[in-house]
């Protein structure tokens, strides 16, 4: 096994293209509803949620409030779901209620436990410890397959958060209907800027080819100010982590990347299932995995096996920074004026929506 750099520590800006932005509505509408029936079955398809990660940049500020940190992903915005009941109900709307995995973390236990239990214990895939997200999505992606050989993923983060669900649906079941057409592709979604965020993953699609998803020309992961308003001019979409694929795609992808890690994690996952391996098994695989990035480590390098389908400004954010959080609750049309005043001044009122749910934790 092997560590890593990334592979893009620079911009190419002679490779920007110019004039992208403006074929996004033309692809996006001419795709239009009447495509979606091209997806039509809900049997293969597997959300995979994401759940497992730190949060580390909104840490300190949930310990301010209530003295313990609690990851984002089991805070809620306004009081009502947390954002992990809100990405496996958006699973569900593109899959079959007992086909939604969720990937979460073992330490983590004391959040989601109470979450999960609706969730067949199956569907519950648990990291012994982190080893990185690509780490992660590989662990669920060789449960699934064992399980539907056929499986179409749709990969979701349980820390976003989304205003316009149905937009957002829409441009899921784009993407699922493309890869029933073009099953040899990864389709990312890529979500419209709505201003220059230096804290964000972009992605640079080639020019429009008459599909609606783009050939993916390069990944530029926090760029500058500067650089990222560059981007958006040439059509840069931020890379929002969302992946739809069919699920044998998706593993080609690992294979070609990390293909000792691949062969490792089978041949526990075998032991476990076929001769009543144990947890420890996992345990001691994850002791000596390298950290591994699904952005960086396992796309890069890859781009000719990806497209990038545009999706309209949505009110999607990741809630990545205190300041992105606080940006989310402005636009919030659930909170009075005098209230985002108040949580623009104060981060003690910002987490009381944030994570109000562990008020007692």
């Amino acid at each position: 096994m092997h560590y890593y750099s990334s592979r893009h520590s620079f911009v190419n800006q002679s490779s920007f293209s110019s004039g992208l932005a403006g074929n996004f509505d033309y692809a996006y509408s001419s795709f239009g509803a009447a495509n979606l029936n091209v997806y039509s079955e809900k049997g293969n398809v597997w959300p995979i949620v994401l759940a497992a990660g730190e949060g580390s940049r909104l840490q300190g500020l949930v310990r301010q409030a209530y003295g313990v940190s609690i990851p984002k992903q089991y805070c809620s915005m306004y009081g009502g779901d947390s954002l992990l009941t809100s990405a496996i109900k958006r699973g569900e709307r593109f899959s079959n209620d007992d086909r939604v995995c969720v990937v979460v973390a073992d330490q983590h236990r004391s959040f989601w436990r109470a979450s999960l239990s609706e969730l067949d214990e199956e569907n519950i895939i648990i990291q012994p410890m982190n080893r990185g997200t690509a780490n992660g999505v590989l662990l669920a992606l060789l449960k699934i397959i064992a399980r539907d050989a056929d499986a179409t993923i749709v990969l979701l983060p349980a820390d976003h958060h989304i205003e316009d669900e149905p937009l957002f649906n829409d441009a899921v079941r784009n993407a699922l209907s493309q890869v029933e057409v073009h099953s040899e592709y990864v389709q990312l979604l890529g979500i419209e800027p709505t201003n220059p965020d230096s804290e964000l993953g972009y992605i640079l699609p080639f020019e429009y080819d008459g599909h609606p998803s783009y050939r993916v020309k390069q990944f530029i992961e926090k760029p500058s100010s500067q650089t990222a308003r560059e981007l958006i001019e040439a059509g840069g979409l931020w890379n929002a982590f969302i992946v739809v694929a069919k699920a044998s795609s998706l593993l080609k992808l690992f294979v070609n990347s990390e293909p000792e890690i691949v062969s490792n994690m089978k041949y526990v996952l075998g032991s476990i299932d076929c001769a009543a391996g144990s947890y420890a098994d996992l345990l001691q695989l994850y002791s000596k995995l390298p950290t591994v990035d699904f952005s960086r480590h396992v796309l890069e390098g890859q781009e000719h096996l990806l497209r990038v389908l545009p999706v309209p400004d949505c009110g999607w954010s990741d809630l990545g920074t205190p300041n992105s959080l606080i940006a989310a609750l402005r636009r919030s049309p659930v909170l009075h004026r005098n209230m985002i005043s108040d949580l623009c001044s104060s981060t003690v009122a910002c987490l009381s929506v944030a994570a109000g749910m562990f008020a007692n934790v």
